[in-house]
This record gives structure tokens, C-alpha cells and sequence, in this order.
């Protein structure tokens, strides 16, 4: 059961040091770390992921059934490395997974289009089995104008930067390559994997126990109040937008 987020006189402070990049390394190595950039919160991972995909409804088209399957087929395979819970409430997820296309963004004077975005939107204290939490809430945007293999291997991706890769592999076998390939990427390859395995071992804050900064959960009847956000960061104050 979701409770409601802390108010906003009780802010969740942030450390210098949670920009810093991760460790240099050689560009043949057999992960891509050195290219992660963790953001305002440090890097992000948990265990389990709450995950809720928009669902298509009854006489959906074809359209939204190829969506539907691509999607779950990109979730399938992360499933084999990350312990996720699907939810069917959007405000019990961790990450919501949309069917749309990503706005058009401003960048270098132009406007840019994309079939996927992933967005970290802000935190907020939840709490879940009796206990406090803190959790990311991150938004995926998934166009469902692809070829069902196009939005496959976009939600792969994409869905690889929700769950803490924020970077781009510099190798185009890669799931998480900067630049999609002629052929698309269903597989999550050994770097990927490695990758994932580095970030896993490092702090966070979402992760009790990885060495993470200690926060202060809510105290008293703070639970019982009304819902609301906190600490809302958006992409344009702080927040991390991944897209391709």
C-alpha cells in the first residue's frame, strides 16, 4: 500500500557529490561505467522495481496489441536480471511505462524528435509493509509508431535507463548504444549485463543497505496526512531525460 509522501517543510537534502561520474576506464573494457553520470539523487537502484505499463483495453488495435507485446517482451528480458513487480496501480510504480510519443525537445536550437524518452521526475517517502521508503519516480515514453521489433528494442533501452543506467554504451551491440543500428538490439549483451552488475554494488540512497546517505524517514502522524509530492525535480531543475 502506498502512504502518503512527506511534506515538503521536511525536504530530502542532497549531497556535492552525487554528479560524479563513475570511474574512468579503458574503451575496450568489458563494461561501460566509465560513461554512467549519476544525477541529483546518485545513482538508482532497487530491489524490486514496481512497474506499471499503460494497459490497452478491450478492441484495442493492432497498433496497441504489437505495443502491448513489445513492451512486455523488453520487460521479459530485464525480468532475467532484476527482481520487478508489476503493479496495477500507477501510483503504487516506481517506473510508469506510457504509450506515446515523446514531445519534441529543444536542443541546440533544433527541434528533436524521439520513439522513447525516460525521465527521472523526482522522490518521494513511501510506505510499503509497515516500513518507510524512499523511492525514485521515473516515467518511460514509448511511441507505438514503430515496427513491433523497433519499439521492442526502444523499450529495452529505455527501460535501461530507468532502472539506473544513465549513459550510453559506445558499442553498438549494446543495449544501451547511443545510436541505434540498422538491426535492432532484442538482447541485453554481456557488457550491458556487467554494467548492471557494477551499478548494483554501488550506493544509493533508494537502496537500504548499499552504503548509500542515511535519511531521515517521516516521524509521527505524518502518514495519515493527505497525499502529496515531494521534491518534485523535473528535467529542467536537476532531473535526468534519457531518450533515442
Amino acid at each position: 500500500m502506498v502512504l502518503p509522501a512527506v511534506p515538503p517543510e521536511a525536504p530530502i537534502p542532497r549531497t556535492s557529490t552525487t554528479r560524479a561520474p563513475a570511474p574512468a576506464g579503458p574503451e575496450d573494457s568489458e563494461d561501460y561505467r566509465h560513461r554512467l553520470q549519476a544525477g541529483v539523487w546518485g545513482w538508482i537502484h532497487r530491489s524490486p522495481w514496481c512497474v506499471w505499463v499503460e494497459p490497452i483495453g478491450e478492441g484495442a488495435s493492432i497498433w496497441d496489441r504489437r505495443w502491448s507485446e513489445a513492451v512486455e517482451a523488453a520487460l521479459a528480458r530485464w525480468q532475467e536480471l532484476l527482481a520487478i513487480e508489476r503493479v496495477n496501480d500507477p501510483a503504487a510504480a516506481q517506473i510508469q511505462v506510457l504509450r506515446r510519443r515523446p514531445p519534441l525537445r529543444l536542443l541546440e536550437g533544433e527541434q528533436r524528435a524521439s520513439h522513447g524518452r525516460a525521465e527521472l521526475l523526482g522522490a518521494r517517502w513511501v510506505r510499503r509493509n509497515g516500513a518507510w521508503q524512499l523511492e525514485p519516480r521515473l516515467q518511460v515514453l514509448l511511441s507505438p509508431n514503430q515496427r513491433q521489433l523497433g519499439i521492442e528494442a526502444t523499450a529495452l533501452h529505455e527501460l535501461g535507463h530507468a532502472f539506473g543506467l544513465w549513459g550510453h554504451s559506445d558499442q553498438p551491440a549494446d543495449v544501451m548504444a547511443a545510436v541505434p543500428g540498422a538491426k535492432p538490439v532484442l538482447e541485453i549483451g554481456p557488457r550491458d549485463r556487467a554494467t548492471l552488475r557494477w551499478l548494483q554494488q554501488q550506493p544509493s540512497v533508494f537502496a537500504p543497505g548499499s552504503g548509500g546517505p542515511a535519511l531521515q524517514p517521516p516521524t509521527g502522524n505524518q502518514g495519515e496526512q493527505e497525499a502529496q509530492q515531494l521534491h518534485d525535480h523535473h528535467a529542467g531543475a536537476g532531473g535526468k531525460v534519457e531518450e533515442r
